[in-house]
């Protein structure tokens, strides 16, 4: 079958989404190794075959999970319109980041907020450390300030990263108490009081 008829399938949408709901459902109550297809497809209401039709096993679940998380985020971070050429185009990607965030906050809750399952968070460092990496590229800027105070490129990228990362996952853990436009106001502000604005606008 069509790879791309898979993803459109309104049967194989819904399926995958029971089974992530499932798998979210669970990943509440266990560790990820305490978790099993049986479990998973119980949860689901599903058969095991029917989650065998869609993964190969556990691991193949959360990798494939993890493509659609990162696909999700990556048309979010890179789609570019007229607005998101202005001065504040960083700014309106971060708020737009930070509400799929919350729309989606139960599954980012769980994978991004616990230790259960460390391939969501990895991947999504890695994903916008990748962003943070081209921004300055794009600016053209070897370093970060002046003089003998300049930082380097890499610890300025790294410092951006885990700080957007570590808010986001602050913010999840606390059942988001503010809304996504004013956080990223918030983060925003806070990223040019303390002089990284070069790394993220």
């Amino acid at each position: 079958m069509d790879a791309s008829k898979n993803q459109t399938d309104p049967r194989i949408v819904r399926t995958r989404h029971l089974i992530k709901e499932a798998f979210v459902d669970l990943l509440k109550e266990m560790d990820i190794e305490k978790m099993t297809v049986s479990k998973i497809a119980a949860r689901a209401t599903i058969s095991r075959v029917t989650f065998y039709l869609h993964y190969r096993d556990i691991p193949d679940m959360l990798e494939k999970m993890a493509d659609d998380m990162i696909e999700d985020i990556q048309q979010i971070l890179y789609a570019r319109t007229e607005e998101q050429y202005s001065s504040n185009a960083d700014w309106l990607v971060l708020t737009s980041l930070l509400e799929h965030f919350a729309e989606h906050s139960s599954f980012y809750k769980e994978t991004l907020g616990s230790r259960k399952t460390p391939i969501f968070m990895g991947r999504l460092s890695n994903e916008l450390t990748k962003m943070i990496t081209e921004r300055i590229k794009e600016k053209g800027n070897a370093k970060i300030g002046n003089g003998d105070e300049e930082i380097q490129t890499d610890i300025a990228m790294w410092y951006g990263s885990s700080a957007l990362i570590g808010t986001i996952v602050a913010w999840l853990r606390n059942d988001l108490p503010y809304t996504p436009h004013f956080l990223a106001k918030q983060f925003y502000l806070l990223a040019h009081k303390m002089e990284i604005d070069n790394l993220l606008n």
